[in-house]
């Protein structure tokens, strides 16, 4: 070694920090990088994003070359730090702590922390350029590698512990899929993602949540006279309309409304001629998952459902429209629409007591309970146990609610106050 300048020393500790640092950086990079993303540029035909995902499907491998040759390096400049030492200050035990704790510094500083802190702030553009040096240096020593996995695989099996999988694809459950949506601002437009947001809720929406409740169903009684149904068919909004003989829960029938056109062209629209037009109506329970009842629609070639109850009794209706305006939002149509779910100057809003509460909840920013009544008059119901006057007021969920008016046994109309923070 004394034929050794110790420029040259210095040159080659230099060069070893700097390899150690890119091992170091490269396993961070390609551990933290988006597999998702580096799969999707595969797809498209990114070289070295084919390279990093190829390596990541075999980790066990991966990290083995990167520490193979990292330690390799560190216990290098370790040695070289003690030639240095001894060449300049001889082999004095003092001298010798110094220079294991230069090395020390040295390793951590430029060839661990740093280069670990660039990996994991830029993975993603990094795994698929350090990949292009990864891959052939895995192949070259691949029996090397495969040889010290041997061991680690024993050492595995010994505690018991189940080894790498190789190819094994990663799985996301359903909450970590809503957390990636929810991060996904800069790619995502808002409405896009909104509509996947709610695509994650209809496992735990039923048709209860998104039907119109029985006392607002629009109907044709049988019984009534035929001017009157005459009436009702042309003032309607809707093109299918249930039809009841005297109870609305004795129901006969859907009625398309286009199946009539030619007897009302006519003039031959009667009672009876309304009863041979009926499609015979469709019934569900109330608990049925709105993602159930979509397969379901689509199945049975239907567009129109009957909510019951346990007991056989109707609750409400649902339509396919309903389900579709769960997943991408309320559209235009030619139905009136509401009055807007909006917090008004003074922090207040009137509310139909039939709104839902989950709508109330969304636009509104609320946490009303979901579990029981699905509506604002149900939940004012069910907390007074009684029908409430006008005027009366009550705080439910931390949100202030006063009755403004009652009307057949029911809330017809109640102001909201939005909440103020900290209070109960």
């Amino acid at each position: 070694m004394d034929d050794i300048p110790l420029s040259v020393l210095a040159g080659a500790l230099l060069l070893l920090l700097v390899l150690s640092g890119f091992f170091s950086l490269a396993e961070t990079a390609m551990m933290a990088a988006n597999r998702y993303r580096l799969r999707a540029l595969a797809q498209s035909g990114h070289r070295g994003a084919q390279f990093a995902a190829d390596l990541l499907a075999k980790t066990d491998r991966l990290l083995g070359v990167i520490l193979l040759f990292n330690n390799l390096i560190n216990a290098a400049a370790a040695t070289l730090v003690s030639l240095i030492t001894i060449e300049l200050f001889g082999d004095d035990k003092w001298a010798l702590g110094i220079g294991t704790l230069l090395v020390t510094f040295l390793i951590l500083v430029f060839a661990e922390i740093t280069p670990k802190v660039i990996g994991a702030r830029s993975a993603d553009r990094l795994a698929p350029l350090v990949s292009f040096v990864l891959t052939p240096l895995l192949r070259v020593f691949s029996v090397v590698v495969n040889f010290i996995n041997l061991f680690v695989s024993a050492l595995l099996w010994l505690l018991r512990l189940k080894g790498p999988a190789e190819n094994e694809p990663q799985r996301l459950s359903a909450e970590e899929l809503r957390s990636l949506v929810l991060e996904s601002s800069r790619f995502i437009p808002q409405k896009h993602r909104s509509i996947l947001l709610n695509l994650f809720e209809l496992e735990d929406i039923t048709a209860e949540d998104v039907m119109t409740p029985r006392n607002a169903i629009e109907a044709i009684d049988l019984q009534a006279p035929l001017d009157e149904i005459k009436a009702e068919i042309a003032t309607s909004y809707h093109t299918r309309l249930p039809v009841f003989d005297g109870e609305l829960d004795n129901m006969v029938g859907i009625l398309h409304q286009r199946h009539l056109l030619a007897a009302v062209v006519a003039g031959e629209l009667d009672k009876a001629t309304l009863r041979e037009r009926l499609a015979k109506p469709y019934f569900i329970p109330g608990a049925t998952p709105i993602y159930s009842q979509l397969q379901f629609f689509q199945e049975n070639q239907q567009r129109i459902a009957l909510v019951v109850d346990e007991y056989g009794e109707l609750e409400g209706l649902v339509t396919l429209e309903d389900i579709i305006e769960e997943i991408v939002g309320k559209f235009t149509t030619s139905t009136p629409s509401h009055s807007e779910l909006a917090w008004d100057s003074a922090d207040t809003v009137m509310v139909d007591g039939h709104r839902s509460l989950r709508e109330l909840n969304r636009k509104l920013g609320l946490n009303l309970p979901l579990e029981g009544p699905k509506t604002l008059n149900g939940l004012i119901l069910e907390h007074f146990e009684d029908i409430p006057e006008a005027g009366v007021g009550v705080r439910i969920a931390g949100v202030p609610i006063e009755v403004v008016q009652t009307q057949d046994r029911m809330v017809r109309t109640a102001r909201l106050f939005k909440p103020t923070a900290g209070k109960p």
